[in-house]
Protein backbone atom coordinates (compact mmCIF):
# COMPACT_ATOMS: atom_id res chain seq x y z
CA UNK A 1 0.00 0.00 0.00
CA UNK A 2 1.46 3.46 -0.90
CA UNK A 3 2.39 5.64 2.02
CA UNK A 4 0.72 9.34 1.93
CA UNK A 5 2.72 11.53 3.66
CA UNK A 6 2.43 15.61 3.98
CA UNK A 7 3.96 18.14 2.58
CA UNK A 8 6.30 19.64 4.92
CA UNK A 9 7.68 23.18 4.74
CA UNK A 10 9.73 25.51 7.70
CA UNK A 11 10.03 28.86 7.28
CA UNK A 12 13.06 30.70 9.50
CA UNK A 13 11.85 34.29 9.68
CA UNK A 14 13.30 37.47 11.95
CA UNK A 15 10.03 39.66 13.33
CA UNK A 16 8.76 41.98 10.62
CA UNK A 17 9.59 40.14 8.48
CA UNK A 18 6.52 38.99 7.39
CA UNK A 19 7.06 35.61 8.24
CA UNK A 20 3.60 35.04 9.37
CA UNK A 21 1.81 36.13 6.35
CA UNK A 22 3.66 34.11 4.69
CA UNK A 23 2.97 31.23 6.05
CA UNK A 24 -0.72 32.21 5.44
CA UNK A 25 -0.58 32.17 2.27
CA UNK A 26 0.89 28.96 1.68
CA UNK A 27 -1.85 27.62 3.55
CA UNK A 28 -4.48 29.45 1.84
CA UNK A 29 -2.95 28.21 -1.56
CA UNK A 30 -2.91 24.34 -0.30
CA UNK A 31 -6.24 25.08 0.88
CA UNK A 32 -7.90 26.13 -2.43
CA UNK A 33 -5.72 23.36 -4.41
CA UNK A 34 -7.31 20.34 -2.80
CA UNK A 35 -5.24 20.41 0.48
CA UNK A 36 -5.62 20.11 4.27
CA UNK A 37 -3.38 22.50 5.76
CA UNK A 38 -1.98 23.36 9.37
CA UNK A 39 0.31 25.88 10.45
CA UNK A 40 1.98 26.67 13.36
CA UNK A 41 5.01 28.95 14.39
CA UNK A 42 7.36 28.98 17.63
CA UNK A 43 8.91 32.64 18.64
CA UNK A 44 12.15 32.76 19.91
CA UNK A 45 14.07 36.12 20.81
CA UNK A 46 17.82 34.70 20.57
CA UNK A 47 18.55 36.69 17.52
CA UNK A 48 18.00 40.46 16.45
CA UNK A 49 14.56 41.54 16.73
CA UNK A 50 13.54 37.70 17.55
CA UNK A 51 13.64 34.63 14.74
CA UNK A 52 10.13 32.32 14.39
CA UNK A 53 9.73 28.90 12.95
CA UNK A 54 6.47 28.79 10.93
CA UNK A 55 5.60 25.09 10.06
CA UNK A 56 3.00 24.40 7.79
CA UNK A 57 1.80 21.05 6.49
CA UNK A 58 -0.19 20.19 3.55
CA UNK A 59 -1.89 16.56 2.89
CA UNK A 60 -3.84 15.97 0.34
CA UNK A 61 -7.36 15.97 1.27
CA UNK A 62 -8.30 13.58 -1.43
CA UNK A 63 -6.38 10.68 0.04
CA UNK A 64 -7.85 11.85 3.73
CA UNK A 65 -11.50 11.31 2.34
CA UNK A 66 -10.38 7.78 0.59
CA UNK A 67 -9.23 6.79 4.26
CA UNK A 68 -12.53 8.05 5.96
CA UNK A 69 -10.25 10.11 8.57
CA UNK A 70 -8.03 12.72 9.05
CA UNK A 71 -4.48 13.10 9.15
CA UNK A 72 -2.05 14.03 11.97
CA UNK A 73 -0.12 16.58 11.40
CA UNK A 74 3.30 17.47 13.54
CA UNK A 75 3.88 20.80 15.36
CA UNK A 76 7.10 21.43 14.32
CA UNK A 77 10.00 20.31 11.49
CA UNK A 78 11.26 16.86 12.11
CA UNK A 79 15.26 16.50 11.31
CA UNK A 80 15.19 15.12 8.08
CA UNK A 81 11.20 15.16 7.19
CA UNK A 82 11.46 18.91 5.57
CA UNK A 83 10.76 19.15 2.06
CA UNK A 84 11.09 22.78 1.56
CA UNK A 85 12.79 25.49 3.85
CA UNK A 86 12.24 29.10 3.29
CA UNK A 87 15.06 31.21 4.94
CA UNK A 88 14.49 35.47 5.12
CA UNK A 89 18.24 36.06 5.48
CA UNK A 90 21.19 33.97 5.11
CA UNK A 91 22.09 32.92 8.67
CA UNK A 92 18.96 32.32 9.42
CA UNK A 93 19.37 29.36 6.65
CA UNK A 94 22.47 28.61 8.98
CA UNK A 95 20.03 28.16 11.68
CA UNK A 96 17.76 25.67 9.44
CA UNK A 97 20.88 23.63 8.20
CA UNK A 98 22.72 23.62 12.36
CA UNK A 99 18.63 21.93 13.14
CA UNK A 100 18.86 19.26 10.27
CA UNK A 101 15.72 20.77 8.92
CA UNK A 102 18.02 20.43 4.97
CA UNK A 103 18.86 17.35 3.56
CA UNK A 104 19.11 15.99 0.37
CA UNK A 105 15.26 16.18 -0.30
CA UNK A 106 14.79 19.62 0.64
CA UNK A 107 14.37 22.57 -1.61
CA UNK A 108 16.01 25.72 0.12
CA UNK A 109 14.68 29.36 -0.57
CA UNK A 110 17.16 31.57 1.18
CA UNK A 111 18.33 35.36 0.99
CA UNK A 112 21.61 36.21 0.57
CA UNK A 113 21.72 39.64 2.50
CA UNK A 114 22.37 39.83 6.04
CA UNK A 115 21.21 41.29 9.62
CA UNK A 116 23.70 41.44 11.94
CA UNK A 117 23.68 39.35 15.09
CA UNK A 118 23.89 40.42 18.07
CA UNK A 119 27.16 38.23 18.84
CA UNK A 120 28.42 40.28 15.52
CA UNK A 121 28.12 44.01 16.47
CA UNK A 122 29.68 43.74 20.00
CA UNK A 123 33.15 43.14 19.25
CA UNK A 124 34.87 46.90 19.09
CA UNK A 125 36.15 45.73 15.85
CA UNK A 126 34.68 43.83 13.20
CA UNK A 127 32.86 40.83 14.13
CA UNK A 128 30.75 39.95 11.24
CA UNK A 129 30.77 36.17 10.31
CA UNK A 130 31.48 35.05 6.96
CA UNK A 131 28.31 34.02 4.79
CA UNK A 132 30.06 32.24 2.14
CA UNK A 133 30.79 28.92 4.44
CA UNK A 134 27.00 28.73 5.10
CA UNK A 135 26.11 29.28 1.12
CA UNK A 136 28.84 26.84 0.05
CA UNK A 137 27.34 24.29 2.86
CA UNK A 138 23.65 25.07 2.04
CA UNK A 139 25.09 24.26 -1.87
CA UNK A 140 26.01 21.09 -0.61
CA UNK A 141 23.87 20.04 1.33
CA UNK A 142 20.07 20.93 0.15
CA UNK A 143 18.40 18.82 -2.92
CA UNK A 144 18.17 22.17 -4.47
CA UNK A 145 19.57 25.63 -3.17
CA UNK A 146 17.66 28.65 -4.73
CA UNK A 147 19.43 32.19 -3.27
CA UNK A 148 19.48 35.98 -4.34
CA UNK A 149 19.26 39.32 -1.96
CA UNK A 150 15.55 39.29 -1.73
CA UNK A 151 15.99 42.12 0.56
CA UNK A 152 17.52 44.02 -2.17
CA UNK A 153 14.44 42.85 -4.52
CA UNK A 154 12.31 44.11 -1.68
CA UNK A 155 13.41 47.43 -2.00
CA UNK A 156 13.61 47.03 -5.80
CA UNK A 157 9.90 46.57 -5.99
CA UNK A 158 8.69 49.04 -3.24
CA UNK A 159 7.45 45.47 -1.39
CA UNK A 160 8.13 43.22 1.03
CA UNK A 161 10.43 40.45 1.35
CA UNK A 162 7.48 37.83 2.00
CA UNK A 163 6.28 38.55 -1.41
CA UNK A 164 9.47 37.87 -3.12
CA UNK A 165 10.04 34.47 -1.23
CA UNK A 166 6.80 33.64 -1.87
CA UNK A 167 7.46 34.29 -5.88
CA UNK A 168 10.91 31.89 -5.65
CA UNK A 169 8.94 29.32 -3.95
CA UNK A 170 6.34 29.73 -6.99
CA UNK A 171 9.30 29.93 -9.01
CA UNK A 172 10.81 26.99 -8.03
CA UNK A 173 7.79 24.67 -8.94
CA UNK A 174 8.88 22.47 -5.28
CA UNK A 175 4.96 22.94 -5.15
CA UNK A 176 2.75 21.95 -8.21
CA UNK A 177 0.44 24.96 -8.27
CA UNK A 178 0.43 27.64 -11.16
CA UNK A 179 1.62 30.44 -10.91
CA UNK A 180 -1.92 31.73 -11.02
CA UNK A 181 -2.61 30.25 -8.22
CA UNK A 182 0.24 31.81 -6.27
CA UNK A 183 -1.11 35.26 -7.73
CA UNK A 184 -4.76 34.79 -6.59
CA UNK A 185 -3.80 34.09 -3.09
CA UNK A 186 -2.56 37.85 -2.93
CA UNK A 187 -4.91 39.60 -4.68
CA UNK A 188 -7.43 37.52 -2.22
CA UNK A 189 -5.65 38.85 0.62
CA UNK A 190 -6.57 42.36 -0.66
CA UNK A 191 -3.50 44.18 1.35
CA UNK A 192 -0.75 46.21 -0.84
CA UNK A 193 -1.56 43.86 -3.80
CA UNK A 194 0.03 45.30 -6.42
CA UNK A 195 3.32 45.52 -4.56
CA UNK A 196 3.13 42.20 -3.26
CA UNK A 197 2.65 40.99 -6.84
CA UNK A 198 5.80 43.22 -8.04
CA UNK A 199 7.83 41.60 -5.59
CA UNK A 200 6.35 38.21 -6.25
CA UNK A 201 7.26 38.50 -10.26
CA UNK A 202 10.83 39.56 -9.36
CA UNK A 203 11.30 36.41 -6.75
CA UNK A 204 9.69 34.53 -9.19
CA UNK A 205 12.08 35.64 -12.08
CA UNK A 206 14.95 34.38 -9.78
CA UNK A 207 14.05 31.63 -9.07
CA UNK A 208 12.34 30.00 -12.20
CA UNK A 209 14.72 27.48 -13.99
CA UNK A 210 16.84 26.95 -11.27
CA UNK A 211 18.80 23.77 -11.20
CA UNK A 212 18.53 20.69 -9.04
CA UNK A 213 21.59 19.02 -8.22
CA UNK A 214 22.16 15.86 -10.18
CA UNK A 215 23.44 13.59 -7.42
CA UNK A 216 20.93 14.77 -4.37
CA UNK A 217 23.18 14.07 -0.90
CA UNK A 218 20.77 11.16 0.62
CA UNK A 219 19.56 12.28 4.49
CA UNK A 220 21.55 11.28 7.62
CA UNK A 221 20.61 8.38 9.17
CA UNK A 222 17.73 9.55 12.21
CA UNK A 223 17.10 7.55 15.52
CA UNK A 224 13.72 7.39 14.18
CA UNK A 225 11.60 7.13 11.30
CA UNK A 226 9.69 9.99 9.38
CA UNK A 227 6.56 9.85 10.00
CA UNK A 228 4.60 8.06 7.32
CA UNK A 229 0.96 8.62 6.79
CA UNK A 230 -0.96 5.31 5.68
CA UNK A 231 -4.59 5.43 4.80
Amino acid sequence: MKTVRPITIAITAMGGQGGGVLADWIVGLGQQNGYLAQSTSVPGVAQRTGATIYYVELFPADAAKKAKRAPILAMMPVPGDVDIVIASEMMEAGRALMRGFVTGRTTLIASTHRVYAIAEKEPLGDGRQDPAEVQALAAKTAGRYIAFDMDAAAQATNSFISSVLFGALAGSDALLFSRNAYEKIIKNGGKAVQANLRGFALGFANSAGTPRRSRPVPPRQLSHRPRPWRP
